[in-house]
This record gives C-alpha cells, sequence and structure tokens, in this order.
C-alpha cells in the first residue's frame, strides 16, 4: 500500500514541527506539504530543516501549493487559519485532522458543515490517554452521581491564547452529558469574591499558565469523606502527534467519497 500523503499546517510552530517529524519517522506516511502564514520565517525553508533533514518539501504560505496532492492535512493552528485552509482541502477533496482548539459555537457549526461534504477528524485533544480518560469520566459520572462535586483543573504553558482549554471544555461536556446536563447551564468558569456556597450539580473550572507546562488536566469528583481524582499529564507533544496519525491513518482508510464529522473515540473505537 502507497504512504499516506500528509499535508501540515503551522509548519514553523513547535506543534507543526514535531507533526512533520512524526510523519518522517513514520514508513506509511509521507510530507507531501508545509503550510505557514505569511511573515513566518520558516517559509521557504526545507521543511525538516529544524530537524537537520531534507525532505525536499518547502514551508509555504500558498494554500493551493502546499496542499496540492495531500491526502490528509493535519492542523493545529488557530481557529480563523483552519477555516481557511478547510475551504481549499474541499476544493481540492483533501481530508482534515483538526486539532485546534478556542473555536466559537458558530464556528464549529462551519466545522460540520464542512464535513457534509469532506471527512474530518475534529478533536480537542488528539493524545490517545486524553480520550481514553474521557471514557473514564464519563463512566465515573454516572457511577458517582449527583452526591459528588465536580471541578475540572487544567494548566498549561504561559503561550496558551484561550482558557480553559479545549480539553478541559471537552471534559466538561462528558461529564455534563453523563449528568444529563450542558456546560451552558452548569459550567462555573469563574469564582472571585463572596461567590456563596456552590451551587449543587454546578461543574467548576480553574485555569493556570505559567512556564512551559505542556498540559495537565485533572478531574476531581468530591464527596463526603472522599475524593476521587482522574488525571492526564503530558510530558511531550509527541503523544499529540501519535494520536494525529492515527487519525490520519483512519481518515485515509475511508471508502472514497465518504464524508463526516468524526471524532477520536471514533479513531480509537472507543464510541
Amino acid at each position: 500500500m502507497p504512504p499516506i500523503k500528509v499535508a501540515i499546517a503551522g509548519a514553523g510552530g513547535r506543534m507543526g514541527r514535531m507533526l512533520i517529524d512524526a510523519v518522517l519517522a513514520s514508513p506509511d506516511c509521507r510530507l507531501s506539504g508545509a503550510l505557514d502564514v505569511p511573515g513566518s520565517p520558516a517559509l521557504e525553508q526545507d521543511a525538516g530543516l529544524h530537524a537537520g533533514k531534507a525532505t525536499g518539501v518547502n514551508v509555504t504560505a500558498d494554500l493551493h501549493q502546499g496542499l496540492a496532492g495531500a491526502q490528509v492535512l493535519i492542523d493545529f493552528t488557530r481557529p480563523e487559519g483552519t477555516l481557511a485552509h478547510l475551504a481549499v482541502c474541499r476544493e481540492l477533496g483533501v481530508r482534515t485532522v483538526i486539532g485546534t482548539t478556542g473555536f466559537s459555537a458558530e464556528q464549529k457549526a462551519q466545522i460540520a458543515a464542512h464535513a457534509t461534504a469532506q471527512a474530518t477528524v475534529f478533536s480537542a485533544n488528539m493524545s490517545v490517554g486524553v480520550n481514553v480518560m474521557l471514557r473514564l469520566l464519563r463512566d465515573a459520572a454516572l457511577a458517582l452521581g449527583p452526591g459528588y462535586d465536580i471541578e475540572v483543573v487544567e494548566s498549561h504553558h504561559k503561550h496558551k491564547v484561550d482558557a480553559p482549554s479545549g480539553t478541559a471544555l471537552a471534559m466538561g461536556e462528558v461529564l455534563a452529558a453523563a449528568r444529563g446536563t450542558t456546560l451552558d447551564a452548569n459550567g462555573v468558569f469563574t469564582r472571585h469574591g463572596h461567590t456563596g456556597e456552590r451551587t449543587p450539580g454546578s461543574i467548576g473550572f480553574a485555569t493556570v499558565r505559567g512556564g512551559d507546562i505542556i498540559g495537565e488536566h485533572t478531574v476531581m469528583f468530591c464527596g463526603a469523606g472522599e475524593r476521587v481524582e482522574i488525571a492526564h499529564k503530558s510530558s511531550s507533544r509527541a503523544n499529540y502527534a501519535d494520536g494525529s496519525l492515527r487519525a490520519a491513518r483512519f481518515l485515509a482508510a475511508l471508502p472514497a467519497g465518504q464524508a463526516g464529522l468524526y471524532g477520536m473515540a471514533d479513531v480509537l473505537d472507543l464510541a
């Protein structure tokens, strides 16, 4: 079977470079394109320069050039950039793995509309471990019941621009659904001053930003006389790259012409 032709968005960034390394190390994948924004110092350089490797693929800001011949685009950029990429992916028939976070409800609706024409994997976190944790959270919320207060604590590096993290929100959505509610109805995202007692059934969020923390998420189920914690800590972005390639393989294996919006639960057969 020929290798999967993969293009990487945000090729000059930390995650983009990690994804390029992962593609180059995978015998069943081939780097077909590398994209970055106009003005990026990575433009017109070999996509493997950071690793001292010659790939023959130069980083470009021209979407049509960077996506030409690709089967799958892996995109960890910004919401506006991702949506611009999707338009060209639809035009060229390129399937997309989206790891970008910080989308508004309207932007998520645009992704869902795109997926009706082109198969797309969209997840707030591509880590295999995090997605297994989502399943554990659902099971814990169902088993422990409403007598346990739920708090979500997340920590990331000082450069992260959205809060709470997309992963924390995904965890909150799973927890809320297990309790038959929504984050809009029961999520608590700020506490300051005289807040009064905790509202029964609420799901609280706390955010830490500092240093070079890659990503840590802890969910606490606080009951009378005991506390259950389920946590995930990332020590490297390599786990996100590994999950992204698994998503790319999932998309490449779908029948020609098959569209749909998929999550990592589909990729990992956790649904």
